[in-house]
């Protein structure tokens, strides 16, 4: 491991702090979990994995619903309502 020093505000301090103690963790490993969750939600995706991702659902589902392609945006609208509304 290679050690780093950071500097946090007296409010996180004590929040991980108190963290660690309920974990029963110590606070770097606490850190290193949040490093760990930061890094894997922001890893960037190529242009081509993207596309890749994109192609690999493409026909995968089905809506039961035949004019589609004519009425896309009203059942696009119908359905923002719903969760809009949820």
């Amino acid at each position: 491991m290679i050690r780093t020093q950071i500097q946090l505000t007296e409010e996180q301090s004590r929040r991980l702090k108190d963290m660690a103690a309920r974990e029963k963790v110590s606070m770097a490993e606490l850190m290193r979990r949040a490093v760990d969750l930061w890094l894997s939600s922001t890893s960037p995706v190529s242009v081509e994995e993207r596309r890749q991702r994109t192609l690999a659902i493409v026909g995968r589902f089905g809506s039961g619903v035949s004019d589609v392609s004519e009425r896309h945006d009203e059942y696009l609208a119908e359905a923002y309502g719903e969760w809009s509304s949820s």
